[in-house]
């Protein structure tokens, strides 16, 4: 990966997943030729999309010709420089798997699915705004089903060094968010996917409901005294719609995701906007907590596929009914201050305790002004199955028959 990083840059560490090349062409019909070059970023995308429908217990295969909707959030183009930089961007496969709306339709065609079907770029909120695409198109009907995914590789040092020469990157390679020592943000890369359905549907079909989607809501900064320089009272604002689009009141949201890149003037803003709304003190004593987080001090930015890999801890949270505490904060900025507010910032993990239902909150905003905002909710379905997990761990466990199948040798191996 050395290769991927620019002499200019400031930094030469990131978030690298192991082996971006690797992919099984033959699971999808690809020729060897067509995937050599094709877009890393579309292989993983086919890749974890099959592994997000099998973990929603449906088999892939049986999606084909449904009224299933493809939303994809993606912004990089390294894979398609290197083409252009190797003269290698002749053939009709490069053009085909390479071209960003590519990424939604693939999935679509390979899949057979015959709902919408669009890739989705507003930066780093790119896969945030795919999933309030997602969730509108289930509620107009243009979908029975959405298949949702972000992605994001870092395959070329043009964007790390120009990132470098506007002292967006942390020197040191760590993302601390709120922390006093801030100082930018570190790229990762990666892949992240859900499969999206109305919630009496999936109640219906039997399958196992791993958090409800509340609400959600998008809108633009506009004009700022810089295009990619933030706008607080949008960021008001979004939250205020989200809360009215989920029919919740702000005292009901316990755990706020936060966009959080660790650069000093853009988190005292957020955190600044997030107390106007989620941090006044409601009539009622006996409110809980609400506990800020940004995963982007554990993995980095995902960059056009961040905010599902926060959506993805807050499911896991939910799940297992924990706050994780926030890495790397040991001194917090002096620009941020949650007191006289319900906002917390927990150094530890401890347990999410909570009278009511647990209900979260995460914000992505892109550096062009385009900010999303979405409201989830623990499901009966996961308190269920908690209940059912607590059961097995205290019986015995029970030997059984695991089968693997692939198309062929080498994919199974």
């Amino acid at each position: 990966r050395e290769r991927c990083v620019g002499p200019t840059a400031t930094t030469r560490r990131a978030g690298w997943i192991d082996s971006p090349d690797l992919f099984d062409a033959a699971l999808f019909g690809i020729s060897p030729r067509e995937a050599k070059v094709m877009d890393p970023q579309h292989r993983l995308l086919l890749e974890s999309s099959w592994r997000a429908i099998e973990d929603a217990g449906v088999d892939p295969m049986r999606l084909a010709g449904s009224r299933t909707g493809a939303f994809v959030g993606i912004s990089n183009r390294d894979y398609e420089r290197l083409l252009l930089c190797g003269e290698r961007h002749d053939s009709t496969y490069a053009m085909t798997g390479n071209a960003a709306s590519m990424a939604a339709h693939r999935l679509s065609y390979h899949f057979d699915l015959r709902g919408p079907s669009l890739s989705v770029d507003t930066a780093c909120s790119s896969s945030l705004v795919a999933l309030h695409q997602a969730v509108r198109s289930l509620q107009s009907n243009d979908c029975d089903i959405a298949l949702v995914a972000g992605v994001n590789l870092l395959l070329s040092p043009e964007v790390f060094d120009a990132l470098s020469v506007s002292e967006m990157l942390s020197p040191d390679g760590l993302c601390r968010t709120f922390d006093a020592a801030a100082n930018g943000y570190v790229r990762s890369e990666g892949c992240v996917a859900f499969l999206l359905k109305p919630l009496a549907r999936a109640r219906a079909d039997g399958d196992l409901v791993h958090a409800v989607i509340e609400g959600t809501a998008i809108n633009q900064d506009g004009q700022t005294n810089g295009i990619t320089a933030p706008n607080g009272a949008s960021q008001t604002r979004l939250y205020t719609a989200a809360l009215g689009d989920a029919g919740l009141a702000h005292d009901a949201v316990t755990r706020v995701e936060t966009h959080g890149t660790g650069t000093p003037l853009g988190d005292p803003i957020e955190v600044l906007r997030l107390k106007e709304v989620y941090g006044r003190t409601p009539d009622h004593p006996d409110a809980s907590a609400c506990f800020l987080g940004a995963v982007k001090a554990n993995v980095g930015h995902f960059e056009s596929a961040a905010v599902l890999v926060g959506l993805l801890k807050v499911v896991l949270e939910l799940k297992h009914q924990v706050i994780v505490g926030q890495p790397l904060l040991e001194n917090l900025n002096q620009s941020i201050d949650v007191s006289n507010s319900r906002l917390e910032i927990p150094r530890k993990s401890a347990r999410w305790t909570s009278e009511r239902r647990r209900i979260a909150a995460l914000s992505s905003f892109g550096f062009g002004g385009t900010n999303a905002h979405v409201i989830i909710g623990e499901s009966r379905e996961s308190r269920r199955q908690r209940d059912e997990d607590s059961h097995v761990q205290r019986t015995s466990i029970q030997s059984g028959l695991f089968t693997l199948s692939a198309r062929d040798r080498e994919s199974l191996a």
